[in-house]
């Protein structure tokens, strides 16, 4: 992935719907979510609060490029349920994002046409509800610099608006700070052209 696109959709805040089918109910839970193991939380306390239900069938994927996804069918018949919600995720190209789907059954077998239409169904209709947010791709930088160019090396990063993270300040000073990755470019080059400069990814 190259470093200009770095950029992509998730959902602000948790947004929920509620399907029903031949007395099954499906409450969808959209929420977004940063790592495997947020998820591993928010499922576990899905599963507390929901405890009566009968499946919670869930998808979800994660980050910017090689994304971690998973689709999981939790005893419905493979494919019904959980690709069905990662089709969801995928057709609004969202990520950070995790869909529960809790399904209370009514009695009466939906099939599998029945259960696929009822798993993408509550799924769209919880992000259909959700706030959509960009969320930036960020790349770590550490510039390293003898105590004299410290307002040069200050002046650089406020034109390019940069975030500083940490400062450290003595003979050899160091600044490490965050730039959005498609800017990584311009300030490596920018720093290139200092004397006694050292600029790493960190």
């Amino acid at each position: 992935m190259e470093e200009s696109k770095d950029s992509y959709l998730s959902i602000e805040a948790e947004s929920r719907a509620v399907f029903r089918d031949k007395a099954s109910k499906f409450l969808a839970v959209a929420l977004p979510v940063t790592s495997e193991e947020e998820i591993k939380v928010q499922l576990e306390a899905l599963r507390k609060v929901y405890y009566d239900a009968n499946h919670h069938c869930y998808a979800y994927r994660l980050g910017l490029e090689n994304h971690a996804n998973r689709a999981n069918d939790d005893g419905e018949p493979a494919g019904s349920a959980g690709k069905p919600i990662y089709g969801q995720i995928l057709s609004k190209e969202l990520s950070d994002v995790l869909v529960v789907v809790i399904r209370y059954f009514g009695g009466t077998k939906l099939g599998i046409p029945g259960l696929i239409n009822a798993y993408k169904t509550s799924a769209r209709e919880a992000l259909d509800q959700a706030v959509t947010i960009e969320k930036i791709v960020m790349t770590p930088l550490r510039v390293a610099f003898d105590y004299p160019m410290m307002n040069e090396i200050m002046r650089i990063l406020k034109e390019d608006g940069i975030k500083i993270t940490n400062q450290t300040s003595m003979e050899r000073c160091e600044i490490d700070f965050q730039i959005r990755r498609s800017l990584t470019g311009k300030i490596e080059n920018r720093f290139s052209r200092l004397r006694n400069i050292s600029l790493t990814r960190i």
